[in-house]
């Protein structure tokens, strides 16, 4: 699998970039290699441009097809800092508050509704403090999984089955990472804007910034290997996924970790919460980007986003990293550094995860 760097291919994705990027996928290559992964791709933004990118390895671990730097990635809980994004935009717009409960905004729902969801915000939602379970109730998730109807009605069902049952721990007291959490924020800007989350994400972030590449679910087309499959198994070989219904989390959990993109399109989308940090807005206020970027007393975490402090980018910087089971992807920003990393690859056990960031990791000592 070593040598597959597809020169041709990168050399028209340059051209699409409008700059002289490094092609980094020897070093890519050596990585994949030590944590014998399928497929791996890194991007570095430096000062609002590219300055390395790179993709080596195979789409499917059983077939010889290479991956291109074109591919898509499936991002995860990136995701989350995604819808966390378009909620602020809607709070910009007047259709929300960030202190908008649920109650307010189920209203047709509150005598289904636990007690204790009434007071419950966007805001803590998105913060992982509004008492959502960190694992959906197995009843609910296996309803879910069998994908009936559009997805904006299966949210609608799986968040009243959520409702209509306790939190998990009285909402604003602590912190639990939740995907059910992000499934009713979700729900939330749906009643708020009239629109599915997908047509919000694709109206309002992926087209604005061009991310051409963004979309859901599995990146490959069913019956095709067009674009990276995901792989299961905690060591080689692992076990390619087919495109379909099971190569991804089922629609309810959209708004916590569906979205998939190409590298350079997840290096546009970091770069963009990088300019917002340092002022330079597009498509939010700075009072917005610093809303998302700050995080509650007591806690890490602000709105899709890990707050933490690195020595490389002189100070703050955000991460987030997300997985399927079967893709993982990271990505780091240091905002006073104007400077932002990406990583992506189509497997997700401890070798994946320790690939992703030793990918990071090269691209942080060499830029």
């Amino acid at each position: 699998m070593k040598g597959l760097l597809l020169s041709v291919a990168m050399c028209l994705v340059f051209a699409r970039l409008h700059a002289d990027p490094d092609n980094v996928s020897a070093a890519l290559e050596k990585i994949r290699d030590d944590h014998n992964i399928p497929g791996l791709a890194a991007a570095v933004m430096d000062e609002g441009k590219f300055v390395a990118v790179g993709a080596t390895g195979m789409r499917n671990a059983g077939r010889m097809v290479p991956v291109t730097l074109d591919d898509k990635w499936h991002l995860g809980s990136c995701t989350k800092s995604m819808t966390a994004s378009v909620a602020a935009m809607l709070v910009e717009d007047g259709k929300i508050r960030w202190n908008t409960t649920v109650a307010e905004i189920f209203p047709d729902g509150i005598e289904e509704m636990n007690h204790a969801w009434r007071d419950v915000t966007l805001e803590q939602l998105l913060t992982h403090r509004g008492g959502a379970p960190h694992d959906p109730p197995k009843d609910l998730y296996a309803v879910a999984l069998k994908q009936e109807g559009e997805p904006k009605e299966q949210r609608k069902k799986f968040v009243a089955g959520l409702l209509g049952r306790p939190p998990a721990k009285p909402p604003g007291t602590h912190f639990i990472y939740s995907d059910c959490g992000y499934s009713i924020a979700g729900a939330m800007l749906e009643r708020a804007s009239r629109e599915a989350w997908e047509d919000l994400m694709r109206k309002r972030l992926f087209e604005p910034l061009g991310l051409t590449s963004a979309g859901f679910g599995a990146p490959a087309t069913p019956g095709k290997i067009d674009q990276p499959w995901g792989h299961r198994g905690y060591e080689a070989p692992f076990k390619p996924v087919p495109p379909g219904p099971d190569a991804d989390y089922p629609p309810v959990f959209g708004p916590a970790a569906t979205v998939h993109m190409s590298i350079a399109d997840f290096a546009k989308y970091a770069q963009w919460h990088v300019e917002g940090a340092r002022g330079d807005c597009r498509l939010l206020k700075a009072a917005s980007f610093h809303k998302l970027h700050t995080t509650p007393d007591g806690q890490e975490y602000a709105m899709g986003w890990c707050v933490t402090k690195r020595r490389w980018a002189g100070g703050t910087a955000l991460m987030h990293s997300g997985d399927n089971n079967m893709f993982r992807a990271v990505m780091w920003l240091g905002p006073r550094e104007n400077t932002c990393f990406v990583a992506a690859c189509n497997a997700d056990n401890w070798e994946a995860i320790e690939a992703c960031e030793d990918a990071v990791r090269m691209l942080i000592n060499k830029y």
